[in-house]
């Protein structure tokens, strides 16, 4: 199978760069042409990702939170499994679109300065305890990331803010009943969320010759 064109612009650019090891990350190529990417390598033909840096800005870039303006096209690249998880763990794949969005802007291979991974950014701890050997596989991390919000939602009982506050910002900062703590990148996460989720519900609306009927606003102080 042939490299993608985004896959050749990519190692095309990597040969101009200085060479670090991203570690903790591998890589291998098989017998037609595909790439297989791990943080759990399974046998010796995996090799540890090579990182390169431009005036210390990592490559694969980090990504800083600028999600698309608008709705993603690239959603539609993961769809089957989005639904998949969202039918397993009971969540509208709206939602679950919207916060994938927020986290990665659909970049599969997303890696943040904290080290949150995959296309739900999901930590190393939360990814093991979610049973996520590899959170570059788009399928494995899109289940855990579901499976993480649905415990949230199941611990705030059903608060849509108070669950995206805790994913954001970790469940041990955010309680049950009390007042939301002032974090402003936790606080400008849920409005992201929220905002995207409604464009999502919007067009699919639109889609289906329908109208959108928002029986309760969402206020983030």
């Amino acid at each position: 199978m042939a490299l993608s064109i985004r896959h050749i612009v990519i190692l095309l650019f990597a040969l101009l760069l200085p060479i670090e090891v991203w570690g903790g990350i591998y890589v291998y190529v098989d017998e037609q042409g595909g790439s297989h990417y791990t943080n759990v390598p399974a046998d010796q033909r995996y090799h540890p990702l090579q990182q390169r840096k431009i005036n210390d800005v990592p490559w694969p870039p980090q990504f800083t939170g600028k999600a698309s303006r608008g709705l993603n096209p690239a959603a539609a690249n993961y769809d089957h499994h989005i639904r998949r998880a969202a039918l397993s763990y009971s969540i509208d794949p709206l939602l679950l679109k919207a916060i994938i969005q927020t986290e990665s802007d659909f970049n599969q291979y997303a890696v943040s300065r904290n080290g949150a991974q995959g296309l739900m950014q999901l930590m190393p701890k939360t990814a093991r305890d979610m049973r996520v050997r590899n959170p570059f596989d788009a399928a494995q991390n899109i289940d855990g990331g579901a499976r993480y919000l649905k415990s949230l939602l199941n611990n705030y009982r059903g608060d849509l803010v108070r669950t995206l506050a805790a994913y954001n910002a970790g469940p041990g900062r955010i309680s049950k009943n009390g007042p939301l703590p002032k974090i402003p990148e936790t606080i400008a996460y849920v409005k992201r969320v929220i905002h995207l989720y409604r464009l999502y519900q919007r067009r699919t609306a639109e889609s289906r010759g329908g109208n959108i009927s928002v029986h309760k606003l969402i206020k983030i102080n």
